[in-house]
């Protein structure tokens, strides 16, 4: 998945104000501990890290 279909997906899903909250404030276990941001700069791919987001928020597998 692509860096920025990532952040449209989140933006989408989240509002452009908390998308960027849950990006850089909520730690997710199963991301290892880390925030989407530091997911994402550790190499972890975009498509797992959204993932991880839509299991953490419930978000609906139509929009997964």
């Amino acid at each position: 998945m692509r860096l920025t279909y990532f952040r449209e997906l989140m933006e989408s899903e989240f509002g452009v104000a908390r998308a960027g909250a849950v990006a850089r404030d909520h730690v997710f276990a199963e991301l290892g501990g880390r925030t989407v941001e530091e997911a994402l700069e550790a190499g972890i791919d975009a498509r797992e890290v959204w993932l991880a987001v839509c299991n953490a928020y419930d978000v609906p597998p139509a929009r997964r």
